[in-house]
């Protein structure tokens, strides 16, 4: 009998693309009151990487809890997942990836650090993560496109940005305004941050699919 599983996400990876990893039953961004139903319908494995965040409500403690005591399997990570798994581990919810990590950790602490804004059909981000934007700046300075000081302001400008305004052109036009980096640096860094952005929570969703993937072949029979 093959193990159900169900997958919240759309903003850190496309169904299209997870689907490519993992055969499962994919919604949208979790939101409240959400987790009850698949529960009742016998899921036995959730992954929940994306939810709604501040303008309505996140997906509750209590409600993956509950899950956690009916015997499902939750795991978390990349973003909504990876905050909600560094609170819940102790409950048995389980933390995949580098953004669970760093929240567990304390190294992060702010919902605001994996905040997007979205096409509200597709689910597709259009702004930028400021836990991208921390390692594509950080992969920068290592490649030498920026140096330290550098490194360290447009670091300060992204996270004073609100996030549905963080973008890698934004970032370098208003670096360069504000007298952070010097035109001619512009273009490369902008290339750079486009064509070789770190993409932390694809990274880390995909993880929680490979997770999954292994928990229902383990539950298999």
């Amino acid at each position: 009998m093959k193990a159900k599983a169900v997958i919240f996400t759309g903003n850190s990876i496309s169904h299209e693309d997870a689907k490519k990893i993992l055969m499962a039953d994919y919604q949208p961004p979790v939101r409240r009151f959400q987790l009850e139903k698949f529960v009742r319908q016998g899921y036995e494995v959730m992954g929940i990487i994306d939810g709604i965040f501040f303008d309505r409500a996140a997906v509750g403690h209590r409600e993956i809890i509950s899950a956690l005591n009916a015997g499902v399997k939750v795991v978390g990570g990349a973003s909504m997942g990876a905050l909600r798994a560094s609170e819940l581990d102790t409950h048995g919810m389980i933390g995949v990836g580098k953004v669970y990590e760093w929240y567990r950790d304390g190294m992060i602490e702010s919902d605001d650090e994996v905040a997007v804004s979205t096409n509200p059909d597709t689910f597709e981000p259009i702004s930028v993560p400021l836990i991208n934007m921390r390692e594509t700046l950080k992969a920068a300075l290592a490649a030498g496109l920026v140096n330290e000081k550098e490194h360290e302001d447009l670091l300060e400008l992204s996270i004073n940005t609100y996030y549905p305004d963080r973008s890698y052109l934004g970032l370098t036009k208003e670096g360069v305004k504000k007298g952070l980096i010097p035109e001619e640096k512009r273009k490369r860094l902008l290339d750079f941050c486009i064509n070789s952005e770190v993409d932390i929570k694809r990274q880390d969703a995909v993880l929680v699919l490979e997770t999954v993937k292994k928990l229902i072949e383990e539950r298999n029979y």
